[in-house]
């Protein structure tokens, strides 16, 4: 997470000040440069799905808020030019496909000017995200959140299919988008902590069985795994989201960052909530310096 600092200047001698002001009083005063060009893409962890007021400028499908953490990176670096193409339900291919007809693929918003973009992608490719946590709160409610029956029944078709499938994808659209903007600043943020790790379960908040909820933090490390990875075979800032450990969809309001499945905040469950949001701008913000 970003701490932002404030440098305290103490004056040594009154005369040193004096000479200070006089020169400041005697020059043009001038705007700092607003940074340039940046564009906001990926998928319902970037658009802030679930979190309110949504944005009136896209679909309601894409359930974008406008608190979402590319808006407040966007405040806090003081950007003009500033373009949001995040959308719910996204994977890498709404990079190069119109998802919804209302919208144009997201890496046509990427052009030569564009100096920094921020993305969160691969949690949707093969469905990924989706399929684990259904999948694994099915077979929880099925034996009462007793044993390991996601693990037992999916064993390592996610990881599988996020090492042979959501790998390449990621890398390619990095490998795209550096190529659009090549003089831009590219980060990608890590998907924040969903279970506790320390492998307790709230199932009555989270309905996963015990015994799943390490299958599940494997599976989202293996994500991260591979965005990292790509990140780094592409010259992409990686954006890493460990700080989220102890915030999980387990935890009280004001110290979760994701919201649960049942008794939520959001509208959208299973998502960050605006406290995440805000930490998700910090750890970027801190990353791209």
């Amino acid at each position: 997470m970003v701490k932002v600092v404030r440098t305290r200047i103490a004056a040594a001698f009154t005369t040193a000040i004096t000479a200070g002001l006089v020169l400041a009083a005697a020059a043009p005063t001038q705007a700092a440069p607003s940074p340039g060009p940046y564009v906001a893409m990926g998928d319902s962890y970037s658009a802030g799905s679930g979190i309110v007021p949504l944005d009136p400028t896209v679909t309601p499908a894409c359930a974008r808020t406008t608190r979402n953490y590319p808006n407040l990176i966007a405040d806090a670096l003081g950007v003009e030019a500033f373009s949001d193409v995040t959308c719910g339900n996204a994977d890498t291919q709404d990079f190069y496909e119109s998802q919804y007809p209302s919208l144009t693929p997201q890496l046509d918003a990427v052009t030569r000017e564009t100096k920094l973009v921020t993305l969160t992608i691969g949690g949707n490719n093969n469905d990924t995200l989706i399929k684990v946590i259904s999948a694994c709160m099915s077979a929880g409610t099925g034996t009462a959140g007793l044993g390991n029956p996601c693990e037992t029944l999916y064993g390592d078709q996610f990881t599988n299919d996020i090492l042979n499938k959501t790998y390449p994808a990621v890398k390619k659209a990095l490998t795209d988008i550096h190529a659009k903007a090549p003089s831009a600043k590219v980060a990608i943020l890590a998907y924040p902590q969903v279970m506790p790790e320390d492998n307790t379960n709230c199932f009555l908040t989270m309905p996963i069985a015990k015994g799943d909820v390490a299958y599940i933090n494997n599976i989202e490390d293996t994500l991260n795994g591979v965005v990292e990875r790509a990140a780094g075979e592409t010259g992409t800032i990686f954006v890493d989201m460990r700080s989220s450990i102890g915030h999980d969809a387990c935890k009280p309001i004001g110290v979760r960052w994701v919201e649960p499945a049942v008794w939520g905040t959001n509208f959208v469950p299973i998502h960050p909530n605006a406290l995440g949001m805000q930490k998700m701008a910090e750890q970027a913000l801190a990353a791209i310096g």
